[in-house]
């Protein structure tokens, strides 16, 4: 009887042994406590470590890319993947007062699996609320059209930067891998009226762009115009300067010519403005009137009228 009992609790103690023997993933640590405090870091494999309570271990996966999803929730449906979108964290507020539907991926690893293992829990959850606040932080410092065009990789990459000092601050040991917008979007119920403002914004450039086009085809016709009236300006003013120089020069020859033999001079002009008068005139001439005053009467004019 006492052979079995010792046969017993040999086979007893033998399995007490054995419940030492664990196995690590090949993308796993073991992290082994002794009496519950934390003695080593076990890599992957086959191990053994005292049985309980003498010491235990915990397994963290430190390969693995880890996923969270922000503003939306996949579903597996059978063989299908569908989304279902998550309102409460997906409509944000942007720097211009507009509401916009963010949803985004966050991909993350383990850096440090002490820190990761014994200084936080749900882990998850504090890479999902600390995200969402970094990313309403950022969106709600642009305007809405940033954040729909060219700022959408702007914001990931700054949300990730802000995202791992945050979570380095709590020493979570964990390294963020990316952060990308998966689509982002106005708002279900705002939709239409987005829409009417897009179509306005449109119309707008349009207008835009076809008052330009109008006014690069009349302006330029509009200065050769100015110009070509400035130069024949430029040219008639030159003409009438060259012709008062010639008419104030011919003044003066006049004028040194009557200075010095002034009745002759006199009656040339006299002469000169008669033959002017004569050759206007015609042949049929008559002259009547004093001698201080000598008027010409046109024959020719006279018979006409009295033709009449």
């Amino acid at each position: 009887m006492k052979k079995y009992v010792w046969i017993v609790l040999g086979i007893v103690l033998g399995i007490y042994l054995l419940t030492g023997i664990y196995q690590v993933g090949p993308s796993e640590v073991a992290l082994l406590k002794t009496f519950g405090r934390f003695s080593s870091v076990v890599p992957s494999g086959i191990h053994y470590h005292l049985p309980y309570p003498f010491q235990s271990y915990v397994t963290v996966d430190v390969t693995t890319v880890r996923k969270i999803e922000i503003g939306f929730r996949s579903v597996q449906m059978g063989d299908r993947i569908s989304y279902e979108p998550v309102p409460e964290e997906s409509v944000m507020i942007t720097g211009d007062n507009n509401l916009v539907s963010v949803e985004a991926v966050v991909q993350y690893r383990v850096k440090d699996p002490v820190a990761y293992a014994f200084n936080i829990t749900e882990a998850d959850s504090i890479v999902r609320f600390t995200t969402e606040s970094v990313l309403r932080e950022k969106v709600a410092m642009r305007s809405i059209d940033d954040v729909l065009t060219t700022g959408r990789d702007e914001i990931g990459f700054e949300t990730a930067q802000m995202l791992q000092e945050i979570l380095d601050s709590y020493n979570c040991g964990v390294k963020v891998e990316n952060v990308y917008l998966q689509e982002v979007v106005p708002p279900e119920p705002v939709v239409d009226a987005f829409d009417d403002v897009n179509n306005a914004r449109q119309d707008k450039e349009r207008l835009i762009n076809e008052a330009r086009k109008y006014a690069n085809d009349v302006i330029p016709k509009a200065q050769g115009q100015a110009q070509e009236i400035l130069r024949q300006a430029e040219a008639y003013a030159q003409e009438v300067y060259l012709k008062a120089l010639g008419e104030a020069k011919r003044f003066e020859e006049i004028l040194e010519e009557y200075t010095k033999a002034p009745e002759i001079t006199r009656k040339r002009m006299l002469l000169d403005a008669l033959q002017s008068i004569l050759e206007k005139a015609g042949n049929k001439v008559i002259f009547v009137g004093s001698r201080e005053t000598l008027n010409v009467l046109n024959i020719s004019d006279l018979l006409k009228e009295m033709g009449k």
